[in-house]
């Protein structure tokens, strides 16, 4: 085993790993987003609107996400769509712009799958009686959902976003594919430059793990202080 090669490439995790958290961070905010408006379509009354909802999560949860970057990456670049490059915020962050918003659009897309069924799991968690009272004091169903609902849920499904956060770290270096300079493409940079093949990976793994444990056991320590609260 050599890690020497530390000393000269250190700079490169560190590069790919503010990457990969920048990326994880901006997919689950546009997770985020889709979630919720899917989960409250799930919960709704409209049939078609419903369907819609269901369909887009089950295909997405059915289906790799490596074949989902590579359609939004070359299939909007075939019928002639691409993401704008900008030279200045390419510069700071040492990536290409235009590749990184594919991947982040990516990751929100898939990740929106899964907050979905996590805040309509948390909404359907809140008791039927604090609806029943709001649209009893003449609050409308959009308004109930915004202001007693949703709120109440969010608290619920707070551990679960979390851990949503955490997987999207770990599946976000899929995006290495596409050229994106995230952890796992620094990793193979490395590799590439001192001929090593597995000790570079050692390194990503530890980087990983270092993102992503401290993060779990902040998450569970907040989980059991909300479960003593309740």
């Amino acid at each position: 085993m050599n890690f020497s090669f530390l000393t000269k490439y250190w700079r490169y995790y560190v590069i790919g790993a503010k990457n990969t958290i920048l990326l994880a961070i901006l997919a689950v905010l546009f997770g985020v987003m889709i979630g919720v408006l899917l989960s409250v379509c799930r919960i709704g009354k409209n049939k078609g609107i419903r369907f819609f909802a269901t369909a887009y999560v089950e295909f997405i949860r059915g289906t790799p996400l490596l074949v989902q970057l590579f359609i939004i990456y070359y299939g909007l670049q075939a019928i002639g769509i691409r993401f704008p490059n900008i030279p200045a915020v390419s510069k700071i962050l040492g990536i290409n712009f235009a590749d990184f918003m594919a991947g982040v659009i990516t990751m929100g897309i898939n990740s929106g799958a899964y907050v979905c069924e996590i805040f309509r799991a948390g909404i359907q968690s809140i008791d039927k009686g604090q609806s029943e009272a709001a649209r009893s004091l003449g609050l409308s169903y959009a308004k109930t959902l915004r202001y007693v609902v949703i709120p109440q849920a969010v608290r619920n499904v707070l551990p679960a976003l979390g851990n949503e956060f955490v997987v999207v770290i770990k599946e976000s270096s899929i995006v290495s594919i596409i050229g994106i300079a995230d952890l796992m493409y620094k990793a193979n940079t490395v590799r590439g430059n001192t001929f090593l093949p597995f000790e570079p990976l050692i390194v990503a793994a530890l980087v990983y793990f270092a993102l992503t444990f401290p993060l779990s056991k902040l998450l569970a320590r907040a989980e059991r202080r909300m479960g003593r609260h309740d």
